[in-house]
């Protein structure tokens, strides 16, 4: 879990408790529960997308490179 300690995460969530108090702090994690969802599916849909463009992009080169293969052997199957 990112290299911290059960001790640390404890008096992480310590310190919090004694700075926005008993109150303010499950609409704290609830917020903060939220955004890393959102980011989560930001990072996702990012990767996908860029993925999906890599393999259209090598599809694309395929492509081109048999089509100049073809033009060199004179034009395909004989």
């Amino acid at each position: 879990m990112l290299g911290i300690g059960f001790l640390e995460v404890f008096l992480i969530l310590l310190v919090a408790l004694l700075i926005f108090g008993p109150r303010r702090l499950p609409d704290i994690a609830r917020s903060l529960g939220k955004a890393m969802y959102q980011l989560r599916n930001a990072s996702t849909n990012f990767t996908q997308e860029i993925s999906k463009e890599w393999r259209r992009l090598e599809e694309e080169d395929e492509g081109e490179a048999k089509r100049g293969t073809e033009a060199k052997d004179g034009g395909g199957p004989a």
